[in-house]
């Protein structure tokens, strides 16, 4: 018997991977569910907390950030994907913070999947990451999220009674910002005043 070309192998294991929801690790995450587990250290950085809307110290929650949308992105200093995706990510952070009818409503954090705070800090000043960056050192958040691979993006849109409920996932990095983001736009629902 002839082994299998690697290409239908992959073809065939691609097709296998359920469509729908965060898979890894057999946990998984359907839209318009709220994403638990997800807390976080409030920024030490008076910019970082004025973005996300927060004040004092302690932990926050994707509730407590003042935006109806939270852009999640989980990354990892070391993944050459993540390291490529880096000037996208910013180029659609621009594009957002420059349209007056987005900015405000759209809010983007990342976490950095097994990396220390040092590590962060070098990615953020390696690549110019605008927006909160958060350590995730012992894979506690990336272990909630099911171990998925990076970059992986998770968008959350806040209901009616102010519960953040995840609207999107991604695994793999942005390719057009612009499309990008009027693609988050679409699907959260998001009202946006065209100037």
């Amino acid at each position: 018997m002839k082994p299998l070309p690697w290409i239908v192998v992959f073809v065939v294991l691609f097709a296998l991977v359920p469509a729908g929801g965060v898979w890894g690790a057999g946990i998984s995450y359907e839209k318009g569910e709220p994403l638990p587990g997800l807390s976080l250290p409030v920024p030490q950085d008076p910019g970082a907390k004025k973005y996300l809307g927060l004040s004092g110290a302690g932990h926050f929650t994707p509730a407590d950030v003042t935006a109806p949308v939270l852009l999640v992105q989980i990354f990892s200093m070391y993944c050459p994907h993540c390291q490529r995706d880096a000037g996208n990510v910013n180029a659609f952070y621009r594009l957002m913070e420059e349209d007056p009818g987005v900015r405000g409503k759209i809010r983007v954090i990342g976490i950095g999947a097994g990396n220390s705070p040092y590590e962060v800090q070098v990615f953020r000043e390696t690549y110019g990451v605008p927006f909160p960056l958060f350590s995730d050192g012992n894979y506690e958040m990336h272990k909630k999220f099911g171990e998925v691979r990076t970059p992986f993006y998770i968008g959350l849109r806040k209901d009616d009674q102010g519960v953040p409920r995840i609207f999107f996932t991604r695994v793999g990095g942005i390719e057009n910002p612009r499309e990008f983001l009027d693609f988050l736009i679409i699907e959260s629902g998001l009202e946006v005043k065209k100037p």
